[in-house]
């Protein structure tokens, strides 16, 4: 892949950087900056006599103007982190975007308002996101794909740009590509993976792949009940997956025909209903009340989760084991995680997936720097390791998306 020396001398060009700046916000405030504190080093960089144009998308805006989905906020945020101001252009390639960028020095940062605001950005039809590619290559004389959250859609400032200007990857994503290849790529074991979060279905890929790469898998959240069902437990109210079913079922056969570890919860708590109030009690997995839902896995369950991961070289751990935002049912999630801290100062390679993981060790008071690595693209990282090819970065291997 291309690194940024390999653009040359950048200083007094405009550099267009694709960040990924998608944070969550309640209203106007950011409630997670992280990825916006990922995106420093790369500007801060090009800084350095360059005058960067950052773009990026926030939530999904139906490709029109949402004042809900402005990255107004965020700019003022990324000012604040560089100790700088941050000019905001108001439109993603019309006359705000170009007069805002014309009035760039060296040094100067400006950051375009949401680029899904324009239909072209996601667009299905290569020739509407190519135009769209077009216009925001006149705003630039190189590109920086720094945005991991974003390197497996095909969209416009992702894939297309890259065909058009002198490109390169910034240091963000080589460390994420670096990260996962470790991963897949004879890991130091034993190595564990933990799945969580709420439906199976978005890990099937992820788990057909790794049955033939990981020691142990450890199922938590939601998703584990089609595994508990599979094994005909009662689930109660619990989130199932019935047409999952089949294949949760063939995946348990064929671990225990290979020697992988499939590690479900021995215990959960069982919720009244999916609330923090809600009347909640901790019960055996295979004796869920039919009139209660787990919106956590149990303390017994926390723990032998823990006692796995104590031994293990190499950790991959995405989706929370529960509801970790409301108080009653986070402790599994904080267990597991000071599990991962524990097996990190071991110098074991831990890997925090992204996306709701990466929030619920923030929101449960875990540094950064508590883990080997946090990935800033939790649905980047799956398909990585699904084995799925990932058009943001093939492209750079001149490869098609």
């Amino acid at each position: 892949m291309k690194t940024l020396a390999e653009l040359g001398d950048l200083r007094g060009k405009r550099v267009l950087v694709r960040s990924d700046l998608n944070v969550p916000l309640d209203g106007q405030t950011i409630t997670d900056d992280g990825r916006i504190r990922a995106s420093l080093p790369t500007i801060t960089q090009l800084t350095q006599g360059g005058r960067v144009v950052v773009c990026a998308h926030l939530g999904r805006p139906k490709g029109a103007p949402d004042p809900q989905f402005s990255l107004a906020p965020v700019a003022a945020r990324l000012g604040e982190l560089l100790g700088t101001d941050v000019a905001f252009a108001d439109d993603t390639v019309g006359e705000s975007a170009r007069s805002t960028v014309e009035a760039l020095q060296d040094g100067q940062v400006a950051l375009l308002e949401n680029l899904r605001f324009n239909p072209g950005e996601t667009s299905k039809d290569e020739a509407e996101r190519g135009a769209f590619a077009d216009q925001l290559a006149q705003l630039a004389d190189a590109y920086v794909s720094d945005g991991f959250g974003v390197v497996h859609r095909a969209q416009a400032s992702v894939y297309d740009i890259a065909t058009r200007l002198p490109a390169a990857m910034g240091g963000p994503v080589q460390t994420e590509v670096d990260v996962l290849q470790r991963l897949t790529s004879d890991p130091e074991r034993p190595y564990a993976v933990v799945l969580g979060g709420a439906k199976v279905s978005d890990k099937l890929g992820v788990i057909d792949n790794l049955l033939g790469t990981a020691d142990r898998l450890l199922i938590g959240g939601g998703m584990v009940f089609t595994f508990l069902k599979a094994r005909g437990h009662e689930v109660g109210k619990s989130l199932l997956e019935e047409d999952q079913l089949a294949t949760v079922t063939e995946y348990l056969e064929r671990a225990e025909r290979d020697g992988v570890e499939i590690i479900l919860p021995t215990d959960v708590v069982a919720a009244t209903e999916f609330s923090a109030d809600a009347e909640h009690e901790v019960v055996a997995a295979d004796a869920i009340p039919a009139d209660r839902m787990g919106p956590d896995i149990g303390p017994d369950s926390a723990k032998h989760f823990a006692d796995k991961l104590a031994d293990c070289r190499t950790v991959f751990w995405n989706g929370p084991m529960g509801a970790f935002e409301m108080a009653p049912y986070a402790s599994g999630t904080e267990t597991v995680a000071r599990a991962l801290v524990e097996a990190t100062k071991g110098g074991a390679l831990t890997v925090v997936g992204g996306g709701d993981s990466a929030a619920a060790v923030r929101q449960l008071g875990f540094a950064d720097s508590d883990f080997g690595h946090i990935s800033t693209g939790g649905g980047a990282s799956l398909e990585y390791l699904e084995g799925k090819e990932l058009p943001g970065l093939s492209v750079f291997d001149g490869e098609e998306g």
